[in-house]
């Protein structure tokens, strides 16, 4: 299940929207309508947490060079 964000959308001019969470499918529709007092809400859109592969690191060369250098290579 996925947790969404969602605010109230305000009927009166000035007035502040509410957020609150919704556990949704991602399958299901976004709500239109908040749950409890049935105020028309949208879905808020928000940062998520994503995956990041780092790529592995080679070895440094043995002389401590930190790069490839002849030393190394003849080692």
């Amino acid at each position: 299940m996925t947790t969404y964000v969602y605010e109230t959308i305000p009927q009166m001019s000035g007035a502040t929207p509410r957020r609150f969470e919704v556990q949704q499918s991602m399958q299901d529709p976004p709500l239109k309508r908040h749950p409890e007092t049935g105020e028309r809400v949208r879905r808020v859109i928000a940062g998520g947490y994503g995956f990041i592969a780092q790529k592995a690191v080679p070895p440094a060369p043995p002389c401590g060079c930190g790069e490839s250098c002849r030393n190394c290579e003849l080692n």
